[in-house]
């Protein structure tokens, strides 16, 4: 999987490794003090995410789901994303212009059905489609921002996972 060309803002990768279960949380679970990177374990989920200091608004995490195999293989479903919060944000935005949009639409053919003048109607609607390219750009340009620091969890993966020649994206 390539980040540069794909269209998705949230990337994903699948990675099949020669551990266990218990294995993979073993080795998030060392002192990660000195590293960037801040590890938190919930069942078969980790989330890897940077230290406060070094995150900015579009700093992505990495959320890894362990799936097993067999006893001595198992999948890393991985997404990098960014924060929780920021991304409800993000789709909630989306979601008010495709309201708004909607609105807009059936106050136009409203108008239309009446034949009185639905101009407005129309600009709103433009409006609302100008506006969702915007928000795609956005979002497309916080990935961009976030792309050195996605390479830097990637590295951090390989080296807890201790996965020399795995290539993660």
């Amino acid at each position: 999987m390539n980040i540069e060309n794909q269209i998705a803002l949230r990337p994903r990768f699948k990675l099949e490794i020669q551990k266990n279960e218990q294995e993979v949380k073993q080795a998030f679970n060392k002192d990660f003090s000195k590293s960037n990177c801040v590890v938190k374990i919930v069942d078969n989920h980790i989330f890897i995410r940077f230290k406060k200091e070094e995150q900015h608004f579009w700093s992505p995490q990495l959320h890894l789901e362990i799936e097993a195999k067999n006893q001595n293989q198992c999948f890393l479903k991985g997404l990098f994303g960014p924060p929780p919060t920021v991304w409800t944000m993000f789709m909630f935005f989306h979601f008010i212009v495709a309201g708004l949009f909607l609105i807009f639409a059936i106050w136009a053919y409203s108008n239309y059905s009446l034949k009185q003048d639905y101009q407005v109607q129309v600009f709103g609607l433009v409006g609302m489609i100008i506006l969702w390219f915007v928000l795609y750009i956005a979002g497309t340009i916080g990935k961009t921002k976030g792309k050195p620091q996605i390479n830097l969890l990637c590295e951090f993966l390989k080296d807890s996972l201790e996965l020399k020649n795995a290539k993660v994206l």
